[in-house]
């Protein structure tokens, strides 16, 4: 199973159309199943209820770890950039879930990186940072990364409108599907 990782819990933000794009592109490069978690959907107190112990992980975060994240074979991660780096929900959660079952959570998994940004970078530097959060996760990340610079003017109506970059993706996905 592959799991798309929406990386931000902003709401109305961009990184969801691409990762219900990239679902499309795996669904149809042949991969099933395929699966959503999008971080906006975290609710309540996270950060206030101790997520730092496996006793005192949230139960909606043992849940979504449970079903998306321990039975994953591989992580296909959309990350907006924030303030040069990548969202620190994604960081929570990643850290949230490494106090328990940390090992079924990530040890000898993959990962793909699909950058965001509206700039000119498309999030080069944070796509950096969450490789090497991977890394001392043991996820081997695919080396080739994509970077979406100035995704604003790519969407409409809450699609990916730009045919270049339907394109890169759906390649992408065959690159990670292969790796």
């Amino acid at each position: 199973m592959v799991t798309v990782i929406s990386g931000t819990n902003r709401k109305a933000n961009q990184s969801l159309i691409l990762a219900q794009h990239a679902i499309l592109a795996f669904q149809k490069g042949g991969l099933h199943p395929v699966k959503l978690l999008d971080l906006q959907e975290l609710e309540g107190p996270l950060l206030i209820q101790g997520s730092y112990s496996p006793e005192d992980q949230s139960a909606q975060v043992k849940s979504i770890q449970d079903s998306l994240v321990i039975p994953a074979d591989k992580f296909y991660f959309v990350v907006p950039e924030y303030n040069g780096s990548f969202p620190g929900i994604l960081k929570f959660f990643l850290d949230a879930c490494s106090v328990r079952e940390m090992k079924a959570s990530f040890a000898g998994k993959k990962a793909a990186i699909l950058g965001v940004s509206s700039g000119r970078a498309g999030n080069l530097r944070g796509m950096d940072h969450l490789t090497g959060i991977l890394n001392y996760l043991n996820v081997t990340v695919m080396p080739n990364r994509l970077p979406v610079s100035q995704v604003s003017g790519l969407i409409e109506e809450n699609q990916l409108d730009d045919e270049r970059t339907r394109q890169l993706v759906s390649d992408h996905i065959l690159d990670f599907l292969q790796f």
